[in-house]
């Protein structure tokens, strides 16, 4: 069961001594030349999860392992990956293997790998039905096979009574383990973030909406 960081009232070490703790820390991913008013949020955010997983650590224990998605390799190799693939959240990553943590590789390549090439052919837009259900049936397939080895990974190397973080995407329906206390990280800047998306979002489909109606009203003055 995840746990909001709202819910939780002053956690100690003491009380989940021999239980193992998973930092859950929603990734975000942004495009380096992102400019603006987002990358403030996105930067406001990183920052904000490094101060709440400090906290957590002083509450419920120093963060002994760490897992990051769409990496399938561990150690130094695993770092230099994350720092290609997202400075922000390598920040998060480095701080605590520079206190002793270790990187660990929670995904399996060949089914990465998989799972992002049926992706990239739903997102074409399929004519055939027939084609379209297999591809569909294939991403199904492999995206479960993903989630049960991140979470067979995860068991497999979080020693009991350990703490560890894992970055990854909101919405990975990947099943912990159920001895596993999952501690949802969710700073303020994340709502903000999602709220100024959902704005843009409106925005654009009402543009879109009101082009649609102009281009309506344009053909039918010319009929007329």
């Amino acid at each position: 069961m995840t746990e909001h960081l709202g819910e939780i009232e002053r956690p100690s070490a003491d009380e989940f001594k021999e239980e193992r703790k998973l930092f859950f820390v929603p990734l975000v991913l942004a495009p380096r030349e992102l400019d603006g008013e987002l990358r403030e949020i996105i930067e406001r955010y990183w920052d904000q999860v490094e101060s709440q997983v400090d906290n957590l650590e002083v509450k419920l224990g120093q963060v002994m392992a760490v897992y990051h998605e769409l990496i399938p390799v561990g150690g130094e190799e695993a770092a230099s990956a994350i720092e290609e693939l997202s400075a922000e959240s390598y920040r998060v990553v480095k701080s605590r293997v520079d206190k002793g943590a270790e990187v660990y590789p929670m995904e399996n390549g060949d089914l990465l790998t998989e799972l992002m090439d049926w992706t990239r052919c739903l997102a074409i837009g399929l004519q055939n039905e027939r084609v379209l259900n297999t591809v569909y049936d294939s991403f199904v397939q492999v995206q479960r096979k993903r989630n049960e080895h991140i979470a067979e990974q995860i068991d497999e190397t979080l020693k009991g009574g350990d703490t560890a973080v894992l970055l990854m995407r909101e919405g990975h329906q990947v099943q912990f383990p159920t001895d596993i206390k999952v501690f949802y990280v969710a700073p303020p800047a994340l709502d903000e973030m999602k709220r100024w998306l959902r704005e843009r979002e409106t925005a654009a489909q009402r543009d879109e909406n009101r082009e649609a109606q102009e281009e309506t009203e344009v053909g039918g003055d010319v009929e007329s």
